[in-house]
């Protein structure tokens, strides 16, 4: 089927990162990535999955009482029938968020899309993977994460947004991978540095034991 996206799961589910943690979501995990991070917690997501197409997977979004909507991964953006969900889901009138790894062109978005995108600390193993030509598409309405594992993964992201001025380029989030950072050190550096950046902890590892998946 042409118009067919290989899905790994959806489910409905509290938003635990990005600036709309703490609110309900509907997520649509698609299958497959193409990078392979240190601290990945979705492995599971790599491989299978089941094809669906994209009325299908609408379909099962709208039996859902929410209007939020986050299609994430592995790497969504890996499969290019993405962009057209996501935008069919806007013209639903979703809020529509996807996430993504910043390895692949966020070109191709409507701009009314809120991207989530990461850059690749070193401490991810993939740092080299980044596009830094996506900076360019990005929109105040857009959010860019840095996955912390360590302090030098921190120093790292701090001179990456003072080198392409990103605070006033998008909205910035720290996220410390789950168990690694010193929450109190993390907000001390923070703090010191007078960042404009939102320290941000994964709230489903907290609501379900960290290992708990579909939530």
């Amino acid at each position: 089927m042409s118009d067919s996206i290989r899905i790994t799961e959806i489910y409905h589910s509290i938003q635990g990162e990005s600036s709309y943690a703490g609110l309900p979501c509907i997520f649509v995990r698609t299958t497959g990535c193409n990078l392979r991070c240190t601290w990945c917690d979705t492995e599971y997501s790599f491989h299978g999955g089941q094809s669906k197409t994209i009325d299908e997977i609408i379909t099962q979004v709208e039996t859902y009482n929410c209007k939020l909507v986050e299609i994430t991964g592995g790497e969504p953006l890996l499969q290019k029938q993405v962009p057209e969900l996501a935008k069919r889901l806007l013209d639903l009138n979703y809020t529509v968020l996807v996430e993504t790894s910043g390895e692949r062109d966020i070109s191709v978005l409507d701009e009314c899309i809120v991207k989530v995108m990461d850059l690749k600390c070193p401490g991810s193993g993939e740092c080299e993977r980044n596009r830094w030509e996506n900076i360019e598409h990005l929109t105040l309405q857009d959010e860019v994460k840095f996955v912390l594992k360590d302090r030098v993964d921190y120093d790292w992201s701090v001179s990456i947004i003072r080198k392409y001025d990103l605070d006033a380029k998008a909205k910035l989030i720290f996220s410390p991978v789950f168990g690694e950072i010193d929450l109190i050190e993390l907000s001390n550096w923070m703090i010191e540095d007078c960042l404009s950046v939102r320290l941000q902890v994964q709230m489903h590892k907290i609501i379900w034991p960290p290992e708990t998946k579909s939530v």
